[in-house]
């Protein structure tokens, strides 16, 4: 390890001569109250910004051992000092120095959700932040005293402002890590209460906008308040006790008319499988951690999958035991959305009507009446979800305004009256009585297999050009893998570019696991209980400061949207 001073020296020795001469700086040094490691230098003023650290020994940060010692603690204290180090950025780094990205110093951007993160990290025996800068120049000369400045003044504040105990504001950091327990605790009771998701009384559901995910401030808005039937309470380790609404296991139908919150309160519910920072609004809106959204994408690849409980006697013979298709219809890609996400092990679906296609959902009488069922392919949504629940335990909540044969199926019934939730299954179930559907289920005996399959390695080629693997996220639903192009717009509980970036990699980590024999649920676990084991790091061969936590359920997304994928359905 090198002495601070020796950076000094080195950016000095080298002021004036060509951007590469920063190449030189790469090392550790010595700051005193914390280490620096410069772990890789950018290639010129317009290329990423250079990769740094800094690692605060925990006799110098002096985080108390209550604030990091249990997982969910950690995690969250990770995300508050990544936000705190962030805001510290703003303060004190003087922003553009010179060319390109000269002057920035910045960490990844956390939003309303609290992820674990690379960009932070607590343990005993330290703290560390993982960070960029852009190194300072002129045109391509290297601008040395800026770069001085930036190491010797800018970031010393930065790091004492946000990465020392002392200097942070301590009740805002209990209320951070606290909120993230009680949400985690509350999400781990749901099971045991015989809900799927839960709703705290006072949370504030809709957003600023439909690009501004912060809670909704202006104009009226209304607290959400449980109807007395479905109110269940919960003791929280920190909090106390809270109420809210439950929402049962089996299947639940949303109503209301439009514009009344239905579609607000099942976004809220796909968001539900993660923490929320503290004034967010739905810190105690918490689903099962297998939550799926589902929808229809047209478009998109299908690689066999077996999609007959859904569809089967297509026309000219097609197999849909086996189904592929390089442009699925919106019916035949909701299928395959829902089995592969059974597949992987979902227990909990999420639907709106909005999005779904219409025939996948419902064929009624009249419509039975002209096409009789031996030449209908399709299996309707109605036919199914009572048995996703009775054979395989997986519930569903369905935003429905437009079939009320729905409610023949349904065990609650929920209808948002501007943005107020009121119990109508009762209701609901009598008009089902009076008005007795004419229509005749379709659904057989039984929801049918779930057949796994086995990805083949060979269909994962993440090469191109020169390089042997080029992987990357161009926004948050996109993913560049090799010389394809994977689109996850249709997956959408992905709230993190982070996450997406992380994804990518895992992706290419899950081939050493693709041996002809394991299935893609048994990949995607692998890959989960080594980042249990070593951490998201396990993902690259270098420190990295810019991945978040994803599920397992988006990863098999992800794979089963390369549209090389080739796999071999497992033999029973």
């Amino acid at each position: 390890m090198k002495a601070a001073e020796d950076l000094r020296r080195t950016l000095r020795r080298i002021d004036g001569r060509g951007y590469k001469a920063y190449k030189d700086i790469e090392g550790t040094y010595d700051f005193g109250s914390y280490i620096l490691f410069v772990d890789h230098v950018q290639g010129d003023p317009f290329a990423s910004p250079s990769r740094v650290r800094v690692r605060v020994p925990q006799k110098v940060a002096g985080f108390p051992k209550d604030t990091y010692h249990t997982r969910s603690r950690e995690v969250a204290l990770r995300d508050f000092l990544t936000r705190k180090f962030l805001e510290a950025c703003r303060k004190f780094c003087r922003g553009n120095r010179g060319t390109g990205h000269s002057g920035l110093i910045s960490i990844d951007r956390p939003g309303q959700e609290i992820l674990e993160r690379t960009s932070a990290f607590v343990t005993e025996l330290y703290v560390e932040a993982r960070f960029v800068m852009g190194l300072p120049a002129f045109g391509r000369s290297i601008a040395g005293r800026h770069a001085e400045a930036m190491f010797f003044e800018e970031l010393p504040g930065i790091v004492r402002s946000s990465l020392f105990f002392k200097s942070l504001d301590e009740k805002a950091l209990y209320e951070h890590i606290e909120t993230a327990e009680d949400a985690d605790f509350l999400r781990d009771q749901l099971d045991s209460l015989g809900l799927v998701a839960f709703v705290a009384d006072g949370a504030v559901l809709p957003r600023a906008s439909g690009v501004d995910p912060r809670p909704l401030t202006k104009g009226r808005v209304v607290p959400f308040e449980s109807p007395e039937s479905l109110r269940v309470e919960v003791v929280l380790p920190n909090r106390g006790a809270i109420t809210g609404m439950g929402i049962p296991k089996g299947v639940t139908l949303i109503v209301g008319g439009g514009y009344h919150g239905k579609s607000t309160l099942l976004r809220a519910l796909e968001l539900g499988i993660y923490d929320h920072i503290p004034g967010d609004g739905r810190e105690f809106v918490v689903s099962n951690p297998y939550t799926v959204k589902i929808r229809a994408e047209d478009g998109r690849r299908i690689e066999k999958v077996d999609i007959s409980p859904f569809i089967s006697n297509l026309p000219f013979g097609q197999d849909t035991r086996e189904f592929s298709t390089e442009d699925a219809s919106g019916s035949t890609s909701q299928a395959a959305n829902i089995i592969e996400a059974l597949e992987v092990g979902a227990k909990v679906l999420l639907i709106d009507e909005d999005t779904s296609a219409t025939n996948f959902m419902i064929r009624d009488h009249r419509m039975q009446e002209l096409v009789s069922k031996d030449k209908e392919p399709i299996t309707p949504f109605i036919d199914k979800v009572r048995q996703l629940y009775n054979d395989l335990g997986v519930s569903t909540v369905l935003v429905i305004g437009g079939s009320g044969d729905y409610f023949d199926v349904a065990d609650c019934v929920i209808c948002m009256v501007e943005y107020k939730p009121q119990d109508v299954t009762q209701e609901a179930k009598a008009i089902a009585e009076k008005y007795r559907a004419e229509r005749k289920p379709e659904g057989g005996e039984s929801f049918g297999r779930i057949t796994e399959r086995v990805p083949l390695a060979h269909s994962f080629d993440p090469s191109k050009g020169r390089r042997e693997v080029k992987i990357s996220s161009k926004g948050l639903h996109s993913i560049a893998f090799g010389t394809y192009n994977i689109d996850l717009g249709a997956v959408e509980q992905l709230v993190d570019i982070s996450q997406t970036r992380a994804i990518g990699d895992a992706i290419y980590y899950a081939t050493r696991y693709m041996d002809g024999r394991r299935t893609l649920r048994e990949i995607v676990e692998a890959v989960l209980r080594d980042i249990e084991k070593k951490g998201l790091d396990v993902l690259s061969p270098r420190p990295v400061g810019d991945y978040a936590a994803f599920r397992g359920l988006e990863l098999a997304a992800a794979i089963n949207r390369l549209r090389t994928l080739s796999v071999s359905q497992k033999v029973f």
